[in-house]
């Protein structure tokens, strides 16, 4: 595996890990499509030796992974939306938004952050590129602009006026172009204005081994040492730094226009030093990844083998991106688990990508309660549990992909 690297350009021929072939993880089917040929595509992950950033081997284009139909709408989980809530309370008050301010998100998804900003009064607008989404805002009264997001959309955007806050939360990963993103968001600043940004952090994938949570809309698995290099290219630097729960770990980096008096925080150089000493700064570190993936992998083939051996059922909960990944992986059918139920009606009735496995609305599980029910998107595991723990008088056991490892 040789390619460039999408921040410096260097040839990128380290490899993290390699899982195969797989469709795009929320290319979810229609059941009249079930029989049509389904494009799928290499997912590679290597680590540039100069920068460290992590990133996917590009075979797919953005219009074709982020489609008009977008099924993902962040306002189905309600801890996402308590999240949410509680960022832009923090934000207001830190940074004394009012409604003399103005806040631009970038990926505003189905308006399920921006709503609140609203209500408190704070001017706001969102960028959101899928129209299903973009959709769902708009219905909720929000301004939306829908388009991908980089240097152009920003300098057309800041003739209205410049942002004193831009987030984007959980976006990061998903640029293939971080380097016209990121100079777009700098475009975007008032001369003291705040950029925002949330995502996984690489640290935490490669110590709990979460290679779930990487798909080909995931074009960059962020560490701090990255991020650093990529805001001084383009003119900002990182002055705070939070570490959240969300997401199996992520980080909230917050930064601004290189001649800002934002003053940086202990916190920033903190970080950058426990992740040189992860060795995220040398080959060494990222070398038993592959190893590690491969054993949970077959760790979770192994269950469910033994379990369909036994005649347990089996169900899946949550027709999420991490769930799509390990079962293309490890080649689960419908034998072994016949569907997945999911709370987003968007979902529903549609067949999972390359598994084929059907797709049902949480009430199916009354109707036919497994005797395991995995919870593929293990970051909100406790909240689906507390919503379906009337299933446990069944004997039902929730568990996640793991299980087999503990």
């Amino acid at each position: 595996m040789t390619f460039s690297c999408r921040h410096c350009a260097s040839p990128v021929s380290l490899t993290l890990v390699d899982l195969g072939h797989a469709p795009p993880s929320n290319a979810y089917i229609n059941a009249e499509a079930a029989n049509s040929a389904e494009l799928t595509f290499p997912l590679r992950v290597g680590v540039c030796e100069n920068c460290w950033l992590v990133q996917t081997e590009d075979f797919t284009e953005r219009e074709r992974l982020f489609a008009a139909d977008y099924a993902y709408f962040s306002s189905t989980s309600t801890s996402w939306l308590a999240h949410a809530r509680r960022y832009c309370e923090t934000a207001i008050e830190r940074f004394g938004l009012s409604a003399e301010s103005y806040v631009i998100e970038i990926g505003s998804n189905d308006g399920y952050l921006l709503q609140y900003m609203k209500q408190a009064g704070v001017p706001c607008l969102g960028v959101e590129p899928t129209a299903s989404t973009a959709a769902a805002a708009r219905a909720a009264d929000i301004e939306v602009v829908e388009a991908f997001f980089g240097v152009q959309l920003a300098r057309k955007l800041v003739e209205h006026r410049r942002a004193d806050l831009v987030l984007a939360n959980n976006v990061y990963a998903h640029v293939p172009d971080i380097i016209d993103f990121t100079q777009g968001l700098a475009h975007l600043l008032t001369p003291e204005g705040v950029i925002s940004l949330e995502f996984p952090h690489l640290l935490n994938l490669i110590r709990d081994c979460q290679f779930d949570t990487i798909y080909h809309e995931h074009y960059s698995y962020l560490s701090l040492l990255a991020v650093d290099r990529i805001f001084k290219a383009c003119g900002l630097r990182l002055f705070d730094v939070e570490r959240l729960p969300t997401h199996g770990g992520s980080l909230r980096v917050w930064g601004c226009l290189e001649g800002a008096t934002h003053i940086q925080t202990e916190a920033v150089r903190a970080g950058l030093a426990e992740e040189r000493a992860a060795g995220l700064d040398r080959a060494e570190g990222y070398a038993q990844f592959q190893s590690q993936t491969d054993s949970r992998k077959n760790a979770f083939l192994r269950f469910l083998l033994k379990a369909h051996n036994e005649g347990r059922r089996v169900a899946g909960y949550g027709a999420a991106a991490k769930g799509n990944t390990l079962l293309n992986y490890a080649g689960v059918k419908p034998d072994l688990m016949p569907f997945v139920c999911d709370a987003a009606p968007s979902k529903q009735g549609k067949l999972l990508p390359g598994s084929h496995i059907p797709i049902r609305p949480p009430e199916a599980l009354d109707q036919n309660p497994p005797d395991y029910l995995v919870i593929f998107p293990w970051n909100i595991a406790d909240e689906i549990e507390r919503q379906l723990t009337h299933l446990k008088r069944y004997g039902t056991q929730f568990i996640t992909s793991d299980i087999a490892e503990n």
